[in-house]
Formats: structure tokens, sequence, C-alpha cells
């Protein structure tokens, strides 16, 4: 899937040409969608996998348009969603029933939202489920609730956002602070009359060397033991239990029944097993994985 040759977004004004370049592409009828996944599928057929890559080019750009808010290079955020992509069709089985774009969209986000998540790991955003969710959705909240354009929130919307998420108001209120103060340049003043800089009043949340070298080497061991433990997992165990449980937000029952033709009562018979596995590997660890909602 590597040697397939995509349209890459040029500096300058790139970003138009390679929206008007991607649109070129015709998107697939149901069964011409089929035909070329079967093609894929049984004979490795490159040239239609390269056919349902770039017919979904177009979905990639509008799953990576609503991650902007993260002052991440556009370009950076399509090429790692196009990777996402190519993941999906090299595993998408026309035969579940349905469309490679469905399947697709979950790839593209994980994508996406792995390489932010990667991009963001000096502002510390956190590594709970209810801190990615945060982290995921309040640029979207903000907008939705009709926040200052300076990005500053009144104590009700704090409130709402919390209630609304699950979360702390301290969690709102400190990661509204580095999502704004990563959209603008440090040496910026902070308006009004005002000549302080940003930089000027931002606060020092470093730990000492000690406790960061600390809690590196202990994230470090737990990475590394839950990665020994997935790969002990079988493909259908480890994608199920990925997805319930490590995935925000979390994929249902019912999307992973259809993707592997199974009912949703041996789906969750299947994530039950193999959380228990993982269990009796690294206990201390993964008893901290949320269990997700149907």
């Amino acid at each position: 899937m590597a040697s397939l040759a995509l349209p890459v977004i040029a500096s300058g004004s790139g970003l138009e040409r390679y929206i008007r370049d991607v649109q070129k592409f015709p998107m697939l009828e149901a069964q011409e969608e089929y035909m070329l996944a079967r093609r894929y599928l049984d004979h490795g057929d490159m040239e239609a996998a390269h056919r349902m890559v770039t017919s979904h080019l177009r979905l990639v750009v509008k799953i990576a348009s609503g991650f902007r808010g993260y002052g991440l290079p556009f370009a950076e955020m399509v090429s790692e969603g196009n990777i996402g992509l190519m993941h999906a069709v090299k595993r998408f089985d026309p035969e579940k029933g349905f469309r490679l774009s469905t399947y697709a969209m979950w790839w593209i986000k994980a994508a996406i939202q792995e390489y932010i998540l990667r991009s963001w790991s000096l502002v510390k955003v956190g590594a709970s489920q209810a801190h990615k969710k945060l982290f995921f959705n309040l640029n979207r909240i903000k907008h939705r609730i009709r926040a200052a354009d300076d990005g500053n929130l009144t104590h009700e919307q704090v409130s709402q956002i919390a209630n609304e998420l699950g979360v702390d108001e301290e969690d709102v209120v400190a990661m509204n602070h580095r999502m704004i103060a990563s959209d603008r340049p440090l040496n910026a003043t902070m308006g009004g009359d005002s000549d302080t800089q940003w930089m000027d009043v931002l606060p020092d949340e470093r730990d000492n060397q000690e406790v960061m070298l600390g809690e590196y080497q202990e994230a470090t061991q737990r990475q590394n033991k839950l990665r020994d433990a997935l790969g002990q997992l079988n493909e259908r165990e480890r994608d199920i239990l990925s997805g319930r449980r490590l995935t925000d937000p979390a994929v249902t029952l019912e999307e992973l029944s259809q993707k592997y033709g199974i009912s949703r009562e041996r789906v969750r018979q299947i994530e039950n097993r193999a959380f228990e596995k993982l269990q009796a590997l690294v206990a201390p660890q993964v008893k901290a994985l949320p269990a997700p909602k149907a």
C-alpha cells in the first residue's frame, strides 16, 4: 500500500490546489467499490486499492478540517489521515455489508487524533479518557455556546462544559488556557493598552527534573507492558478491545458486530475475554481502562 502515489499539499497556496486535485477523483458506486475491494483482497491488485484510496481522499480532507482548531499544520493532518485511509483499505472486507467510507472514517479519525496527541505531548494533555475527551471536544462546544472570540470562558460556560463532558471545572479552565496559548505567538501583546506579552504571564507548570524523570519512566514501563500484553491477543481481540476501551469515543457494539458479522453479545464476550487476558498480565494498569457504554 505504501507504493501508492497520492497528491500532496505543496507550500504556499497548495491547499486549494490539493482540494481541487482530490475532487477530480470520481466517487465510487457501491457495486464498483465492491468489485475493486474483491480484486484487492483476492489478487492483491494495487490499482484497485489505489482507486479506493483516491476516491476517498476528499473524506480525509473533510475529517481533517474538523481538527484545524489545534494549531497544527493542516498538511500534516491530511497526511496522517491518508495513512489511516490506506490502513482501512488494506483491511476492508466488502462482505460485511457496509461501505468503505463508513469503515475508513474510524481509521482516519484515529490516525489524526494520534498525531495531534503526539504533537501536543509538551502541553501535557493528560492520559485519561476524560482529558482526551475534553481535549478533542472543547473547541467544538465553545463554538456551539458562542464563547468569546478571544477564547476566554465565563464561569457559567466553564460549568456548562464541565457538566457536559463529565470533567472538573479546573480541568476545563486549564485546558482552555493551554489551547489559547497555542494559537497565539508568545511575543504577542495581550491587547488593549497593555505592552505585556503572553510569555510574561504564562505560568511554569513544569515539575522538577526528578519528578519528570520518574513519571516518564513509570509511563514508559506501563506502555511497554500494555503493548506487550496486547501483542498476545489475536487481531480480532486486539481490535475489539482497543475500539471499546482505548478509543474515545468508544466504538459501539453495533458497529463492531457489523464489522465482524457477529452478534452484539458475541462482541461483548470477546471484549470481556480479551480484557481478562490483559488483567492477568498487567492488572494494575489495565484495571484503569473504563468500560464503555453499548
